[in-house]
């Protein structure tokens, strides 16, 4: 992949949902001319479908990838009984895309494209900058409260407005008062580059595999500004359209597994970067305040960074002025 590879976990949303499919009788294939392009014969004939039974959802009824894809049964997993053997009692479930094997032991799928250049980045920076991940737990209600609010103005209403447009507010605020954050360690020049404007990449699950793409300068945009970057950045990830360009010339990240549940993380840098932020899930918790046991909306924070050129020191307050302003987002005028 040129440019950017992607860090160990990532997802921006939900993954999307393939379009329904109306399955119709079979056809005599002399009967009817299936418009399907050849990748998406040869998936078809992979997974054992008969595009015949299929209704195209493309242009001029073409059948697509996605069609296949939904047509495909899925397999389950079976009871255990006491007088079944394993193979029968085990289904290996594939990727989409990858025909499910009933009763195998194991499937396989080529390393190649988007995930194997993942793999060869993550393997290079992991060996390459000595990684220090510091996490933080912040009381996120005040952050919660602000989304809200954002998303009954009139200015917010044709925009997805999340947690996550304000985690990328304050990311970029923080980096005011912490500006090594937002560098690169230049080996071969002996330098490290601080860079002047902060091309901000979050990580997203897209078809082809994990990408990080950007948003180039995303620390002269407004807040309504930032969030039709990221709403476009979004979109463009789940139809698989990222350009290479969109992922080249990254300066920090941020990668959000809270869309799967998951509280935290440990991330790894993305090559040319030296921080990466992990956004956790918000969950309901008991917390105290003013010495009350009390219900908040309660979240996680990772930072890993580079520690050959950023120090603790820094890397513990530029996560720290993160935490402070989703936990009271009006501080946001100090910076």
């Amino acid at each position: 992949m040129p440019g950017r590879a992607a860090p160990m976990v990532e997802a921006v949303e939900e993954a999307p949902v393939a379009p329904a499919v109306a399955a119709v009788p079979p056809r005599a294939p002399a009967a009817v001319r299936v418009l399907a392009k050849p990748p998406v014969r040869k998936l078809a004939k992979d997974l054992g479908i008969d595009l015949a039974t299929l209704i195209g959802s493309g242009p001029e009824g073409v059948i697509t990838r996605a069609d296949v894809e939904a047509a495909t049964p899925a397999v389950a997993i079976a009871p255990a009984s006491s007088g079944s053997s394993m193979p029968e009692r085990y289904a290996v479930l594939g990727r989409p895309g990858i025909a499910p094997l009933q009763g195998a032991r194991e499937t396989r799928e080529p390393i190649k494209g988007v995930r194997k250049a993942m793999a060869q980045a993550m393997v290079g920076s992991a060996f390459t900058a000595p990684h220090v991940t510091e996490w933080i737990t912040v009381d996120a209600t005040a952050t919660v409260e602000l989304v809200e609010r954002l998303r009954a103005r009139r200015e917010f209403r044709e925009l997805k407005v999340s947690p996550l447009l304000v985690l990328a507010r304050a990311a970029l605020l923080a980096m005011r008062r912490t500006p090594i954050i937002n560098s690169t360690w230049d080996d071969a020049a002996g330098e490290v580059v601080i860079h002047g404007g902060v091309n901000l990449g979050i990580a997203a699950a897209t078809p082809r595999g994990l990408v990080v793409p950007n948003i180039k300068d995303a620390d002269a945009l407004s807040l309504v500004g930032l969030a039709e970057a990221l709403g476009a950045l979004t979109d463009t990830a789940r139809q698989g359209r990222t350009q290479p360009a969109e992922m080249a010339g990254g300066t920090f990240t941020i990668t959000n597994v809270g869309v799967f549940g998951v509280d935290a993380g440990t991330p790894i840098i993305n090559p040319g970067e030296s921080a990466i932020l992990c956004f956790g899930a918000i969950r309901k918790q008991p917390w105290v305040v003013d010495d009350e046991i009390v219900v908040r909306h309660v979240t996680t924070l990772a930072l890993s960074f580079d520690h050959r050129h950023i120090d603790g020191e820094a890397g513990s307050r530029y996560l720290a002025d993160v935490a402070g302003l989703l936990e009271d987002p009006a501080t946001a005028l100090l910076f």
